[in-house]
């Protein structure tokens, strides 16, 4: 990071933007310990203690703001994911969901991909009969740089197992999702919506 302000003509110490002196360790810190500490997270053990269950109910958690960075310009971006999966032998509670959705967003992925990764997880790990992530994000490569267009927001989805086919536990998610986003990106939005454990 030394390297890097002093090849933009911004060596640590420089005052006309404010001491650089700690910026290097600072910016480390943050990389680390909070934009890409999902490397450390295995999505085998945050779904590992599942509790057993013979329902086949879908189980569904929305709203769950999460950030990420873009892996080709190393930029932020920020969104919502919305959760789902039908319970094959187990099920967790809603918080590892929420733990599952940070520790592969806290990488250096496209949305795309975030999704998919976090619907084979439920489908891998959980042993989830089918399982869905809807996701909406903000993405400054997209808002702050090149088209600069800042109310453009990407939407990415990911379908496995029964979830992957048209049916009333898909339209059902589908209507939990559609329930959380009015107002969302609009500023009314009244914060992080309803964990969600609906029938079929």
């Amino acid at each position: 990071m030394a390297r890097f302000l002093d090849a933009l003509g911004l060596p640590p110490g420089v005052r006309r933007s404010g001491d650089l002196a700690e910026t290097p360790r600072r910016v480390a810190e943050a990389w680390l310990e909070d934009l890409v500490d999902g490397y450390g997270r295995d999505p085998a053990e945050i779904l590992a203690e599942g509790l057993p269950s013979t329902g086949r109910d879908l189980v569904a958690v929305t709203g769950i703001d999460y950030h990420s960075v873009c892996p080709h310009h190393l930029l932020p971006s920020r969104g919502v994911a919305h959760v789902a999966y039908v319970p094959g032998a187990k099920v967790v509670g809603f918080g590892q969901l929420v733990k599952l959705v940070d520790a592969l967003a806290h990488r250096l992925v496209l949305e795309e991909d975030l999704a998919r990764d976090v619907a084979d997880a439920l489908v891998r790990h959980l042993g989830a009969r089918g399982a869905a992530c809807v996701l909406e994000a903000e993405q400054l490569c997209m808002t702050v740089r090149g088209e600069k267009r800042p109310r453009a927001r990407a939407h990415a989805e990911a379908w496995s197992g029964v979830l992957a086919k048209d049916g009333p536990a898909r339209r059902r998610f589908q209507e939990l999702v559609a329930r959380e986003r009015p107002g969302r990106w609009r500023g009314r939005g009244p914060g992080p919506g309803p964990a969600s454990k609906r029938r079929p």
